[in-house]
């Protein structure tokens, strides 16, 4: 058997078994501005309300692969809510809560897509180890510090002013020491600090005509065994004629060719005289990057104080939440990671900070969110982000004026239920069209009904599609499809007429011909019966995949840790301020 290095937990063997639920867009909550603000404007992003594990899966077939950052605040696993239960259950839940959604985020990922979880220490390095196990120890990138307050807390003799935020990619080319979302990563804006750097010095000939340029050393340390002998060579100093070796200790950083190229072109900084000992290589501000990379500690992008008081501002009350994320950190991030048009995720919206700034800066976006604070916080003041009220943040940086929209929707119920016998059926709350919706994501097929044929209801390629009906059909029925298949145009010029095409036909029931004859006698067509072709493929009528701790067994005397089966589901936020103790029921943004 082959072994590997990974991190292990009670249940981790335990996989949740999701059904890939559609999305019912509800009109009268989707918002989109009066009038066109810029032709930039976007309007098609998503807002969606429910279970957020549920969301990812439902998002997994439309947006695999395509989105090019998916930023999380998910909650910070906090001893008090596991009172009752050893500290290994404890870290196990909230690890199995997290890897079924870190599965399916890097599936939605683009190529050069990254993903970004801030984090504080009480599971950073757990949640280090798992998002390597994920998606490769390779394609992790960095663990930024990010200074949430301006003071440490009295209560503690260390106290954190800090969050992690760890930076994952989707992938990394085994040939590269970057991976492919560095390689796109957009630099900062230079600073005046860094520009200072480069200034103009004299030298006996003068002022360099190409302006500023900073002095960069020309030799390397050549101690601990670094020192290179092809390196240690002489050169001569064009204004003395003295021959000029690398000090003791050290040798050049460049080949004795390109040190005569750099001479040969006035590269070398020889001193307001021209005697120094040894000279300094050139770099022209013209030459310099246009931009800065980030450090890894930003103490730059706003605090939590600095957040609650934007809520404060936008909705006249006190905070609902104790620590949303002020919007110059979610800005910083979307920078880096993202162009204009790009798609960011927040399957944790919180406060809805992440849409909020991605919309300010011209980016689509797709937020979740499960708590009732989607309808009475993240609505309202993305309604005012789109009418260009929301002037507090980052809306003066990037002169917000308003514009734009987004689409409100909400999980639909689940597919299968039981009758009032116990008996599997068709959810009665299904229309025509959500069923064929549904049937077509269940069987990997894109819903796209046909305005010519009635009996598409769905297509996999250009000559596959897929039928859906609750009538029980008969033998001279399937024979009008079969016929009516083979006759239609196809649109693929090269397949000429249409008996290579298929279709799958989802009905209730058919009679007058056995399965194994239908077959045979129609070969362009494939017969399953609803539910149940589906019945053993989800979990069906599980709405909610969050953990509420206080519906968590207690623990006995004799039995301190009892094994509650969690259900693997992450929410945004410890508690909210109402002091809700649903850890993972995306009722609030962290505490501190």
């Amino acid at each position: 058997m082959k072994k590997k290095l990974e991190l292990t937990w009670i249940g981790k063997e335990k996989r949740p078994r999701l059904e890939p639920r559609i999305l019912l867009e509800d009109p009268g909550k989707s918002y989109h501005a009066r009038h066109r603000v810029s032709d930039s404007d976007l309007f098609d992003n998503r807002l969606i309300f429910g279970d957020n594990l549920l969301a990812l899966k439902a998002l997994e077939q439309e947006f695999s692969g395509k989105v090019k950052c998916v930023f999380i605040d998910p909650p910070y696993n906090t001893g008090s809510a596991f009172t009752h239960y050893d500290d290994g259950l404890e870290h196990s839940i909230w690890l199995g809560l997290m890897r079924d959604r870190l599965e399916i985020i890097r599936r939605l990922l683009a190529e050069d897509g990254s993903l970004w979880i801030t984090i504080d220490d009480n599971e950073a390095h757990y949640l280090k180890v798992l998002g390597d196990e994920v998606f490769g120890r390779a394609c992790f990138i960095a663990d930024v510090s990010w200074q949430k307050r301006d003071g440490p807390p009295n209560d503690r003799k260390i106290g954190s002013i800090h969050d992690h935020v760890l930076v994952w990619a989707k992938t990394r080319p085994s040939s590269s020491k970057k991976t492919v979302a560095e390689e796109a990563f957009n630099l900062m804006p230079r600073t005046e600090k860094a520009d200072a750097q480069y200034q103009t010095f004299n030298e006996p000939g003068g002022l360099d005509p190409r302006g500023p340029y900073r002095k960069i050393d020309t030799t390397a340390n050549g101690k601990g065994g670094r020192f290179v002998e092809s390196l240690h060579y002489g050169i001569r100093n064009p204004y003395t004629g003295e021959e000029v070796w690398p000090r003791a200790g050290t040798c050049w950083r460049h080949s004795k060719d390109e040190m005569e190229r750099l001479q040969a072109d006035n590269r070398l900084y020889w001193g307001v005289k021209g005697t120094v000992t040894t000279p300094m290589r050139k770099l022209f501000k013209y030459e310099a990057k246009q931009g800065m990379s980030a450090p890894s500690m930003w103490a730059d992008c706003g605090l939590n104080q600095h957040a609650s008081s934007h809520m404060e501002s936008l909705f006249g009350e006190k905070a609902f939440f104790e620590t949303p994320k002020p919007e110059e950190l979610l800005h910083r991030i979307i920078h880096i990671a993202t162009n204009p048009n790009d798609l960011v995720l927040d399957s944790f919206a919180g406060s809805g900070t992440t849409g909020a700034v991605a919309h300010k800066m011209g980016r689509r976006w797709i937020m979740v969110e499960l708590g009732e604070h989607c309808h009475t916080h993240i609505i309202p003041r993305l309604q005012k982000v789109i009418d260009g009220e929301d002037q507090g943040g980052i809306s003066k940086a990037v002169n917000w004026r308003g514009g734009g929209g987004f689409r409100y929707y909400k999980l639909a119920p689940s597919l299968i239920v039981d009758d009032r016998w116990g008996n599997p059926v068709i959810n009665p709350d299904y229309n025509a069209a959500h069923l064929a919706e549904a049937l077509c994501k269940l069987e990997g097929f894109s819903y796209a009904p046909s305005e010519v044929h009635w009996w598409q209801h769905g297509h996999s390629s250009e000559r596959d599609f897929i039928y859906v009906t609750t009538q029980n059909l008969s033998a001279e029925q399937l024979q009008a499809l079969s016929d009516e298949l083979a006759l239609s145009p196809d649109p693929s010029p090269a397949s000429g007429r249409g008996e290579s095409r298929s279709l799958l036909v989802c009905c209730a029931a058919f009679h007058g011909v056995t399965a194994a004859k239908a077959c045979e006698r129609w070969p362009n067509l494939t017969l399953k019966k609803i539910p149940r072709m589906v019945l053993a493929r989800c979990e069906w009528g599980h709405d909610d995949y969050s953990l509420n701790v206080a519906n968590l067994p207690m623990a006995t005397p004799d039995d301190k840790a009892p094994s509650p089966q969690p259900s693997p589901a992450v929410g945004r936020g410890r508690k909210a301020a109402s002091g809700t103790a649903d850890l993972f029921g995306d009722t609030a943004e962290d505490a501190p």
